[in-house]
């Protein structure tokens, strides 16, 4: 039997992970993204640079491959309604993807199918009667990693937004969260769903800096989270895999903050803390396969990304060295040639075995090596 043949529509390090998968599933996974130089383009069968808007080049990459996926959603999605129309197999099919991305067409959706979220507006029908300051204003379309992203304290501050930004921007209530949860979501194309464990992740300037699985939370909030997962994804007829961020407030409650409708950086983990990986999964979701299991195959494990702090073009080999000299660590570093301020250049997993272990010291003390 021949290889399935999957596109991925972006070729960062997301797609670089789910092609280390491909082997053991009899894939071959072929890429569209801008740059010959980016992580996914050194594994790829093959490889078709282009913007990951270009939807002639994505119609290209159909001609080549049974089904396409994603690694991003910063995609012309009516420019790919066509091709969808024409017979190009989608998964998610662009459907599932429409009301996501726009972020307030996201929440929006979420609201309509009675998930929880923060309460919302668009900047331009801003009441200050309505919202208390801080507020929080995010990019509608193609923000990520914090950018796009920022915290409003005052009417000075919210007077010196450009008028011409007005459209672009939406505008949320601050959540005095007691902390920040994930999960990751997939589905088949038979419909049946698993859920991996909810993990709680740590943000500084809107940046996830380490994930901590499991949460350190009740059954009752595990439980809440992942049938808000099932719900989202059966509404959307999803194949693949969806990671969901939510807030959990002092009193318990569980709101949606936002979906990527994708492999997630609250899922790293999944390579070495699980059988079958975040990546793997999407690709069996795809491609048809039974999901299996999301099981832990360790007590825990702590996620720390190795973010760039400085404009430099470095390996940083000796920090990485150190870094994995602590026991059941492995380090996934994503090759990329130029470093910048928040860049993600790799990740460490660190497996706990030992219930003593406090995970959040193990990435304090990452942290002290890789920003020093």
């Amino acid at each position: 039997m021949s290889n399935k043949r999957v596109g991925v529509i972006g070729g960062g390090q997301l797609a670089w992970m789910m092609a280390m998968a491909t082997e053991k599933l009899g894939v071959n996974l072929l890429v569209q993204t801008p740059h010959s130089d980016d992580p996914a383009v050194a594994i790829a069968d093959e490889s078709i640079f282009a913007a990951i808007d270009d939807a002639d080049a994505t119609k290209k990459l159909a001609k080549k491959c049974d089904i396409i996926t994603f690694e991003n959603e910063f995609i012309n999605l009516d420019a790919l309604k066509k091709l969808e129309a024409s017979g190009v197999i989608f998964r998610p099919k662009l459907s599932a993807l429409s009301p996501l991305l726009d972020k307030y067409e996201q929440r929006s959706y979420l609201q309509s199918i009675d998930l929880p979220v923060p309460k919302f507006t668009t900047l331009e029908k801003l009441s200050l009667n309505d919202f208390n300051f801080p507020l929080v204003i995010k990019a509608r379309r193609h923000g990520y990693d914090g950018q796009g992203t920022f915290i409003i304290d005052n009417e000075k501050e919210l007077e010196s937004l450009s008028s011409s930004e007005t459209n672009s921007l939406m505008v949320e209530e601050y959540i005095e969260f007691d902390r920040e949860l994930a999960i990751m979501a997939a589905r088949s194309t038979t419909g049946e769903i698993v859920t991996y464990p909810l993990v709680e992740t740590y943000q500084k300037d809107q940046v996830c800096h380490w994930v901590i699985a499991p949460a350190n939370v009740s059954e009752t909030v595990e439980l809440e989270a992942k049938k808000m997962a099932e719900h989202l994804l059966t509404k959307l007829e999803v194949v693949g895999i969806f990671g969901i961020e939510l807030f959990l407030t002092s009193e318990g409650t569980l709101l949606v903050n936002e979906i990527a409708p994708r492999t997630h950086n609250s899922g790293h983990y999944t390579l070495d803390a699980c059988d079958i990986s975040q990546f793997e999964m999407q690709l069996r979701a795809v491609i048809g396969k039974p999901l299996g299991t999301t099981k832990l195959n360790a007590l825990g494990a702590v996620m720390v990304n190795l973010l760039g702090y400085e404009n430099i073009h470095d390996d940083y080999l000796e920090k990485r060295d150190k870094i994995a000299q602590f026991p059941d660590t492995h380090i996934h570093w994503y090759g990329k040639t130029e470093c910048r301020p928040g860049r993600k250049l790799g990740h460490v997993t660190v497996l706990i075995k030992d219930d003593n272990i406090n995970p959040e010291n193990i990435a304090k003390k990452i942290e002290s090596i890789w920003y020093n």
